[in-house]
């Protein structure tokens, strides 16, 4: 397989290419092939974004009959009958059943688009400026959303500094949890604290880049109570660990709090293609006629997968969250079979958006080079890569949730024992150059 094109071509910033270095050619389900006739398990999901597998048949034929029929495919934000349908669906299928009467914003493509649009909304509502974000949080690579990103790697590649943002402890970041809080509810009610009450907070409920930190429902229901007794807007960001992830439609729906502002990308459309939005109380929509808008904000095509993902899999009257729910008790119940084989390896996250945390941070990257070179796509996440991170498919087939976990077993066995060939030595290579890299 040439890789000549990509690596003369294409810029230094590409980075999962340089732990997978297959040409991937065609998938389905849970599985890729490359051009070389190779398959791989995938436990990646498109970092999010294939919450439903690679080309889910229903999704697809719904899409495919579109565009034989010459569907609209780009239209900014002029009504069209797909837009209809997918609201429709929405409201129908996510909104009402969970009693939210939040209004939505297509923004651009993205889930950066979507923190962006969320930001400014606060800050327009409130008249103030600040915003709390916290520790090893991550929510987007573009300005003002790496404002709210932890991680000093990828702000640095900002190249200016990054200012309005106080950056406050996430939960289990300190060892006694309510301090975060009560400095936060010290500083906002003194007026000579030197700190100026926030726009808004902004917090994952799952840190899927941070290291897989999930945070507890009794402190998730603080924190809103923090932010309502001090008129500060809480967004919650749900690009990663939202459309069914952890098991609910929201992550925040265990904990039981009504955000002000949530943002939403990567599975919203179902099948990979580009889409995002932002839910808002709809005493929050202020904006005025294009005060933010983007060319690509109408992607018709997202709108027909995606309204096919909700009436196939939201529809049900509960029993594809109950059966996620099934799939995700499986993965922990594997992780932590992995997790017993190292001193000091603990479980993290929430249903299908979890891992390992290994105490040598080089453990989870080497398990990762292994487990790719037994056929496994799997990632790594945390400040310096030492969570390995799962994300099957929501809907994968119990048994090749089955395969990846002993595969993952014996990978992990396979380092441990001093096995990895040199494939993954080189993959490990590509890896360290990557990161000091920045990349």
């Amino acid at each position: 397989m040439s890789t000549t094109i990509f690596e003369s071509l294409e810029s230094n910033v590409r980075s999962y290419c340089r732990s997978w270095p297959a040409v991937f050619e065609t998938a389905r389900g849970s599985r890729l092939h490359a051009e070389d006739g190779q398959g791989y398990l995938d436990f990646f999901s498109g970092a999010g974004a294939l919450n439903y597998g690679h080309n889910e048949p229903d999704l697809k034929r719904a899409l495919i009959e579109y565009l034989a029929a010459d569907g609209v495919v780009h239209s900014l934000d002029t009504y069209t009958t797909a837009k209809r349908r997918f609201l429709s669906a929405f409201e129908e299928h996510v909104l009402r059943p969970r009693g939210l009467d939040h209004k939505v914003q297509f923004t651009g493509p993205t889930g950066t688009n979507s923190v962006e649009a969320a930001l400014k909304l606060a800050r327009l509502n409130t008249g103030r400026t600040g915003v709390v974000a916290f520790t090893n949080a991550f929510h987007g690579m573009t300005l003002g959303s790496l404002s709210v990103t932890g991680n000093a790697m990828k702000r640095n590649g900002a190249g200016v500094p990054l200012p309005f943002v106080t950056t406050a402890p996430y939960d289990g970041y300190l060892e006694d949890p309510s301090w975060g809080f009560s400095w936060l509810a010290r500083t906002w009610a003194d007026s000579s604290s030197g700190m100026e009450r926030p726009a808004a907070v902004i917090v994952e409920t799952v840190q899927g880049e941070g290291g897989l930190n999930a945070a507890r429902a009794e402190w998730l229901r603080e924190l809103e109570t923090l932010c309502r007794g001090h008129g500060v807007l809480l967004i919650v960001d749900d690009v990663q660990a939202g459309c069914g992830r952890t098991g609910t439609f929201f992550s925040f729906e265990e904990a039981g709090i009504t955000p002000d502002i949530v943002c939403l990308s990567k599975s919203i459309s179902g099948y990979g293609l580009p889409m995002a939005l932002v839910l808002l109380r709809p005493e929050l929509d202020v904006w005025q006629p294009g005060q933010h808008n983007g060319t690509f904000r109408g992607n018709n095509a997202a709108f027909v997968t995606g309204t096919a993902a909700l009436e196939k899999y939201w529809a049900d009257g509960g029993t594809f969250e109950r059966s996620v729910v099934e799939r995700g008790r499986l993965l922990s119940e594997g992780l932590a079979r992995v997790a017993a084989l190292v001193e000091g390896a603990t479980c993290r996250g929430r249903g299908l958006l979890a891992g390992v945390h290994f105490p040598d941070p080089d453990l989870a990257k080497r398990i990762a080079g292994a487990a790719y070179e037994r056929n496994l796509l799997v990632e790594t996440s945390g400040p310096q890569s030492e969570v390995l991170k799962a994300m099957p498919a929501l809907n994968i087939p119990p048994e090749e949730l089955h395969e990846g976990l002993e595969i993952l077993l014996d990978a992990t066995r396979a380092v441990l024992a001093g096995r990895c060939s040199h494939a993954s030595a080189r993959v490990e290579s590509r890896e360290r150059m990557s990161s000091a890299s920045g990349y």
